[in-house]
């Protein structure tokens, strides 16, 4: 399908008749054509040839027939912090801006859901619902779009207690490859009406069709909230307390990873006062007073028999932010840590019974490898992730971390689990699809084939050619 793709010559004419639909909303600036071109990862700027800026579905629609009928390549973009390739335009094309879709449809406060264009962002809505009394829980760090979250099936923070994206889309609004508007799923909370093709999209890259509005479920908001910080002597101390908590049924809210490499990175990055550079656990909890209390307690025991520290709590909104906000900017702490170099983020995830042995032996290949990378994760539910720094013009260097990065991905195969818990394939995890889901990724290119026979959503992500 590649091949297709990589075949086609841009029309200029593309460009004239995208100007005479929605006129300056339309650039082939090499500046915003380059920005459009990347996401926040080490894959090379393979900007489209040009960039449109919708407003409504009907637009995208209208965008989509006129690509389709040049067979020329067409790129959804959100806010462009995914991190497997998923917005590179290796074969050009015309990039779809859903930034101007941001409008929240409607707020359903009985039902606990909520209809959102592509374009709004996670803490854009939970603004919108801040006096609600609801919220919606799925945090992968980055303020990304909701239309993004849902096409790269995001996961987050939360997750170990809310689930990811694909319990959360309770239906969606997409444009097929060949302009036509869909509308899968609706607000109820199950259906046994024909093929799920919600779930189909949900994860789908783009490269099925362009999400133009989701259809979210809403949760309300917990009476309390504590956070609580803890660090433990080992990195596999710190790993079996997760264990033993999740093995518990304790209905923690998360539960988050940060090695000594990463611990310190956060600490010299964001500031973080009073703590060590050490293995530590970031844990918070959800519920009454009664049950937030009971949580912690039990959890407090477990971290006790594996060596941790006292805990260092908070209930205070402001205090919880800026503890959750170092979680998230790790990315930019170990981008710090050397600076100019790039990151390659990876990205497995695995059962929770495996999941001390996984990042123990995962540790000592990248210390093996000679990589200073530290090991940080959503481990609640099993997923974990590393970053190597990089200088790209070092070949070898770059291939010792590919290298490195793939025995990881194959030791979470063998262990029965994935290649990506929540970054998704994009371009970077194509070759480890194969190897976890063998002659299942045919049926997958049936399904491209059946809804995009020209290859032009998103060509190049996902399937190899």
């Amino acid at each position: 399908m590649a091949q297709r793709a990589a075949a086609r010559a841009f029309d200029p004419a593309i460009v004239e008749e995208l100007k005479g639909l929605i006129g300056d909303r339309v650039t082939t600036t090499l500046a915003v054509r380059e920005h459009h071109g990347r996401g926040e990862d080490w894959f090379p700027v393979t900007p489209p040839d040009a960039v449109c800026f919708p407003e409504s579905t009907e637009e995208v629609a209208a965008i989509v027939r006129i690509c389709a009928a040049h067979k020329t390549p067409v790129i959804a973009y959100g806010t462009g912090t995914s991190l497997e390739g998923h917005v590179t335009a290796p074969y050009g094309g015309v990039c779809i801006d859903l930034s101007g879709l941001n409008q929240v449809v409607d707020v359903n406060r009985d039902d606990l859901d909520c209809r959102v264009q592509a374009g709004v962002t996670r803490k854009q809505l939970n603004e919108y619902l801040r006096d609600t009394g609801l919220f919606f829980p799925i945090d992968p760090g980055a303020d990304a779009s909701l239309g993004g979250m849902a096409a790269t099936r995001a996961s987050g923070t939360n997750a170990v207690r809310y689930g990811t994206m694909r319990e959360n889309v309770l239906g969606l609004t997409a444009v097929m490859a060949d302009g036509r508007i869909v509308k899968t799923g609706g607000r109820a909370r199950k259906s046994a009406a024909g093929y799920d093709l919600t779930r189909l999209l949900v994860g789908s890259e783009g490269t099925l069709g362009v999400i133009t509005e989701v259809q979210l479920r809403l949760y309300g908001i917990p009476e309390r909230m504590a956070a609580a910080v803890c660090q433990y002597p080992t990195l596999e101390d710190a790993v079996n307390t997760v264990m033993l908590t999740i093995q518990s049924g304790i209905p923690v809210a998360r539960i988050e990873l940060l090695d000594e490499i990463m611990m310190g990175a956060t600490i010299d990055y964001s500031k973080l006062d009073g703590f060590e550079r050490r293995n530590t656990l970031f844990y918070e909890f959800h519920g009454s007073p009664a049950a937030v209390e009971e949580q912690a307690s039990q959890v407090r025991e477990i971290s006790d028999e594996f060596g941790g520290t006292s805990f260092r709590w908070t209930t205070s909104t402001e205090e919880r932010n800026a503890l959750w906000q170092a979680r998230h900017d790790a990315y930019y702490a170990i981008l710090a840590m050397k600076p100019g170099k790039f990151a390659m983020s990876t990205d497995v995830c695995v059962p929770i019974s495996r999941l001390a042995e996984t990042i123990l032996e995962t540790q000592e290949d990248l210390i093996a490898s000679g990589f200073s990378a530290p090991i940080l994760g959503h481990v609640g539910d099993g997923n974990f992730h590393s970053v190597f720094l990089v200088d790209l013009d070092d070949t070898e260097e770059v291939a010792r971390a590919k290298a490195t990065n793939e025995r990881m991905v194959q030791r979470a195969l063998a262990k029965g689990g994935t290649c990506t818990g929540e970054h998704g394939v994009g371009v970077g995890k194509q070759d480890y699809l194969v190897a976890e889901h063998g002659e299942a990724v045919s049926i997958m290119r049936l399904v491209k084939n059946a809804l995009d026979p020209d290859n032009i959503m998103n060509p190049g992500k996902i399937l190899r050619a």
